[in-house]
């Protein structure tokens, strides 16, 4: 089976508990904490192990507690780790999450070594890269570094696939999205990338036209409890999604892309491979915390909604 390349972030999620979130000014008591391993990208590196994907990352830890402590994890996973590099002088990423009583959340993330990752990285990984079946990368880290890998990527005929989270203040540069195979917003990046507010199967259609326009090959858009939006051979489908109670959403779409390029990289076709990512996602939002939250090939397997 040939690997998966995931490029991209790292945090130690710091999670509580709230009934609500906060407004301005307002200091509440959450009902429990937990810390959690998280970050876009490695979360879906985690994703694209536990369900039975080749996993290669491509990351910056801080030299610290928190760093030292993530690539170990990152290692009993079974992630390929030789280009995840502890950094001097630097913090590790962290994000603190605050989740809600309908298992919604909201997240602030200080970077930390994740905004470190460079061209020269994705140099030293460049033979990975070039052997690849997928390169999968989020927006978590600095641009140069995801042109780079997209360029040697696409050259080198390996699928690319983009998670566009979270959305920037930017519109995404054509030298990246020209070398994009399937890009995987949600509806709210959809919106912020097309200025298209996803509500039905007609703006759907039309969001994912624009977003080809721009120069990505296909689009998946994910819409939660719907499922999931795609083209094949030029027509609109909907996917649907499996009906569960959330508790916590925190890394479903990393989940979804995770298992989405696993599916792909075992010959599924792309309705098949977005139907076991929606499993994959579902299952996700039934549990708390980032990467706690991900499945195992098999639970995905035994699921029924």
């Amino acid at each position: 089976m040939k690997k998966i390349v995931i490029i991209g972030s790292s945090n130690t999620d710091l999670v509580v508990r709230v009934e609500h979130f906060p407004s301005p000014g307002e200091t509440i008591i959450g009902s429990d904490f937990m810390t959690a391993q998280g970050g876009k990208g490695a979360n879906q590196a985690v994703a694209v192990a536990r369900l039975g994907g080749k996993a290669l990352f491509v990351a910056r830890l801080g030299r610290d507690g928190f760093g030292e402590t993530t690539l170990s994890a990152l290692q009993r996973e079974g992630i390929n780790t030789r280009y995840v590099t502890l950094t001097d002088g630097v913090a590790s990423g962290v994000a603190t999450i605050t989740v809600d009583s309908r298992g919604e959340n909201s997240i602030v993330v200080a970077s930390g070594a994740n905004a470190l990752l460079s061209p020269e990285d994705i140099d030293n990984a460049a033979e990975d890269i070039r052997e690849a079946a997928i390169l999968l990368m989020q927006l978590e880290t600095p641009m140069p570094a995801l042109i780079k890998a997209a360029q040697l990527a696409k050259a080198s005929g390996v699928t690319v696939v983009l998670n566009p989270a979270p959305y920037p203040k930017q519109p995404l540069p054509t030298e990246l999205l020209k070398n994009v195979d399937i890009i995987i917003p949600n509806e709210t990046e959809a919106a912020y990338m097309t200025g298209v507010q996803v509500t039905d199967d007609d703006s759907a259609l039309a969001a994912i036209r624009k977003m080809q326009a721009m120069g990505a090959s296909n689009a998946i858009i994910t819409v939660g409890q719907h499922g999931a939006y795609t083209i094949v051979d030029d027509k609109l489908v909907r996917v649907p999604a499996f009906e569960v109670k959330a508790v916590d959403t925190t890394a479903a779409g990393d989940t979804f892309c995770g298992a989405l390029c696993v599916a792909l990289t075992k010959g599924s076709t792309l309705v098949k491979a977005i139907r076991f990512a929606n499993k994959a996602a579902s299952i996700s939002v039934t549990r708390r915390g980032a990467q706690p939250s991900v499945p195992t090939a098999e639970e995905v397997e035994n699921f029924k909604s």
